[in-house]
């Protein structure tokens, strides 16, 4: 049997090496919030141009929740095509936002996004807005349909569509208008070929074509509801017509299969679905997806609103249209001289 003195000491030993084990423990989560022992993780943020100022405030309060304390965020924002490609090229991403379904399902096949990607409630669909016409404030070319976007005179601001998919989002809703309004195909292409020779200039995003206009270039813009909104909540000097006929943007978002922090970036995504991430993406121009977070009148309808299915959806659209060789866009804008290269 030990002495006494001789157990006194044991155990002292042991109660340090415990506390120092614990403080070792505790040191390993590094850039946690403080009384959290989660490690810190990154989480990669791969987005299109106009929702950057709405991630930004949705980041920040996500932070301040217990499944976010612990979670950093590197973001990268641009042209929607653009983005999609540079995922594809092997851009780092754990969770994209794009402007279009397309640039989510062109990764799909190298096995970058889940083929269930667009089921759920939603179907994928993270954010909803409207194309509307973007005016001077005051009005003063008195524009407030379709026609007149093609009068003499009458300089329009869009984006590339081969690279933004906020350009492709504006040249369908003017293209189904036309249709919507009893025209043919025929003549709702006519629409089109006129329409681009009032363009000026072609920005390669939508938040680009944004400062373009709010620069002092051009008459009229095409553009999202929400760009419109953020530009009237930065004191531009700008109004906003709701066309009679306009369409549904309906933007997606997914985790990537290839995420390091599949876990995180799912929780994050999921995230992006409550009424508190829903209502700061509303404070920002963006229709919500979910009942119940809109305001009561925050949002006008217009007398005919369309979706991309009634168009045929976007893998017919992109071809038909986009292709860069046989699209009818590319026709429309080597006539005007002006490049379809991705």
């Amino acid at each position: 049997m030990q002495p006494r003195s001789s157990r006194l000491v044991t155990t002292m030993t042991f109660v340090t090496a415990v506390a120092v084990a614990l403080a070792a423990c505790g040191s390993s989560s590094k850039g946690a919030s403080s009384g959290s022992t989660k490690p810190t993780v990154t989480l990669s943020l791969v987005a299109y141009s106009t929702p950057q100022t709405a991630f930004d405030a949705i980041i920040k309060e996500y932070q301040k929740t217990p499944q976010g304390a612990n979670i950093k965020f590197t973001e990268s924002y641009g042209a929607s095509g653009d983005q999609s490609r540079a995922v594809l090229s092997g851009l780092a991403a754990d969770v994209m936002n794009f402007s279009l379904a397309t640039d989510m399902t062109r990764l799909v096949k190298p096995n970058i996004v889940d083929t269930s990607w667009n089921t759920g409630p939603t179907k994928g669909i993270l954010t909803n807005s409207v194309v509307v016409l973007v005016i001077r404030k005051g009005n003063p070319k008195n524009i407030r349909t379709w026609d007149d976007l093609i009068k003499p005179g009458v300089q329009v601001i869009t984006p590339n569509p081969f690279t933004s998919g906020g350009a492709r989002w504006n040249i369908m809703a003017a293209y189904g208008a036309q249709l919507k309004q009893g025209k043919t195909a025929d003549e709702a292409v006519a629409y089109l070929k006129a329409l681009f020779k009032n363009v000026p200039v072609q920005d390669d995003s939508a938040r680009k074509a944004l400062q373009t206009f709010t620069g002092g270039k051009g008459d009229v813009l095409l553009s999202y509801e929400n760009d419109a909104i953020f530009a009237q909540q930065k004191q531009q000097s700008i109004d906003y017509v709701i066309p009679d006929q306009t369409i549904l943007i309906e933007s997606p978002a997914a985790v990537a299969k290839t995420s390091k922090h599949a876990a995180e970036a799912d929780a994050f995504l999921q995230y992006l679905y409550t009424p508190a991430a829903q209502r700061l993406f509303a404070d920002n121009g963006y229709r919500p997806v979910i009942s119940g977070v809109a305001k009561p009148d925050e949002f006008k309808n217009p007398a005919v609103l369309f979706t991309i299915k009634d168009l045929g959806g976007w893998s017919d659209v992109a071809k038909k249209f986009f292709d860069p060789d046989t699209g009818i866009v590319a026709g429309i804008e080597k006539g005007i001289g002006v490049s379809t290269s991705k």
